[in-house]
């Protein structure tokens, strides 16, 4: 299995890019795992709403060249679904058996994530209605990964 996370935005803070390659580097006994940093446009204060929509078509340009054609594609986004981690664990289990060996997962910027990504989408997840900054957001979504695996292989992890 081939997992691909694609961020806008390039990572700063050592403590995060230190867990993320903690979790990296143990799920790589389960699945390949590459993250892509996409660099964000920078968002001038008190924007307006079309030239938001312009930076998030240019972001969502960047994303939709780096997804495969025969990715199973998983946004982050607020109005996606949430899962419990057992059933997030089943529904990587269930994307395999219908013949994906490809699962991407997007974070968008600080803006979010562009119409047209969503729409390319398989699945829109949520990890609740908080607000996370995007950059912490990648070591949740890494260990979120990890713990599902562990769930399948029914290591004592999750407890």
């Amino acid at each position: 299995m081939n997992i691909k996370i694609i961020t806008v935005g390039k990572l700063k803070e050592d403590y995060l890019k230190a867990g993320i390659a903690e979790y990296t580097k143990r799920l790589s006994r389960f699945a390949k795992t590459t993250i892509i940093e996409l660099a964000d446009e920078k968002t001038p204060d008190k924007a307006s709403e079309a030239q938001n929509q312009q930076i998030l078509m240019k972001e969502g340009a960047r994303i939709q060249e780096k997804i495969g054609a025969r990715d199973f594609v998983i946004v982050l986004a607020i109005e996606g679904k949430q899962f419990p981690s057992e059933a997030f664990a089943q529904k990587l289990v269930d994307v395999t058996l219908a013949g994906y060996s490809d699962i991407t997962f997007i974070i968008g910027g600080s803006l979010g994530l562009d119409p047209m990504i969503k729409q390319r989408a398989n699945m829109k997840m949520s990890f609740g209605l908080l607000t996370l900054p995007h950059q912490l957001m990648r070591l949740v979504l890494v260990e979120q990964i990890y713990r599902a695996f562990m769930i399948q292989q029914g290591s004592p992890y999750h407890k």
